[in-house]
């Protein structure tokens, strides 16, 4: 008797340790929706791997298009926890601490003491293969477009590609309206290098980071005096339900780990 009860309780113990492994589920991880710019998919894309790697308990979801969209988006609801910008203009119309002149809608999405300015990036002149209309500078691309001899991809008037487009043909005393017969438009700076590696433009206007991931040489620079120095910020966002978290992403963008991935291909890392 003493050894039918001992292996009818081995039974009984061997059949709970079953069933508790059974009922045993893995940790939840932590989804962090990360809206950012379009010219960040390559580095961020990259930092993703690592960061989950070391983090096996956050799962980073990304959202790439323009600023403007993904401001608009935010704007009107969508989930998201960190928002990183091409242009401090998009981050300015969710931050409730502007002024009414950079934040009209006096939207307030943007967690106060979050906010940094991540990167720099920089404005390039890059050409189609070939380089079909000869162009080797921004002083050449101004006479191409008096003279009508040049078809240029450029970002719309909504983002941020587009808008320090058309600070440099205002630095040229360049009339937009009037070159509609030599521009060709992209929704975001992805659509820009496009046209520019298939050749249906002799000539674009987008990022060097840009250009470097599509491996397209730029034969110009735009400077500060053209259009501005080109900032990223980056906020975690006051409707985040996982800011602590956010934050810690957002410290890691600005480490050395991070810094290196962006430099690699071309951005100024302002935080590390």
């Amino acid at each position: 008797m003493k050894k039918v009860f001992a292996l009818l309780m081995a039974l009984v113990m061997a059949l709970g340790l079953t069933a508790c492994g059974r009922s045993a589920k893995p940790a939840k991880k932590t989804e962090l929706i990360v809206f950012a710019a379009a010219s960040m998919t390559e580095t961020l894309t990259e930092i993703e791997t690592k960061y989950e790697a070391a983090h096996g308990d956050i799962d980073l979801v990304f959202t790439f298009d323009s600023s403007g969209t993904l401001k608009t988006q935010i704007a009107e609801g969508a989930p998201c926890d960190v928002f990183i910008s091409a242009a401090p203009k998009q981050m300015n119309q969710l931050d409730a601490s502007k002024d009414k002149d950079a934040n009209p809608d006096g939207l307030d999405f943007v967690l106060q003491g979050s906010r940094i300015d991540l990167l720099e990036n920089k404005v390039a002149l890059c050409v189609a293969e070939g380089n079909p209309a000869d162009i080797h500078s921004y002083d050449d691309l101004a006479k191409a477009l008096q003279a009508g001899t040049v078809l240029l991809a450029v970002g719309n008037g909504d983002v941020p590609v587009g808008q320090y487009t058309q600070k440099i043909f205002a630095y040229y005393d360049l009339n937009e309206e009037a070159l509609t017969s030599c521009l060709t438009y992209g929704s975001n700076v992805k659509e820009v290098t496009t046209a520019v590696t298939e050749a249906t433009a002799d000539c674009g206007i987008i990022y060097a980071t840009d250009a470097f991931s599509a491996g397209l040489t730029p034969v110009d620079t735009a400077t500060a005096e053209m259009c501005g120095r080109v900032i990223y910020p980056a906020a975690v966002l006051n409707i985040s339900n996982h800011q602590e978290e956010a934050q810690a992403f957002l410290d890691y963008l600005t480490g050395e780990e991070a810094s290196a991935i962006f430099e690699a291909v071309g951005f100024t890392p302002l935080n590390k």
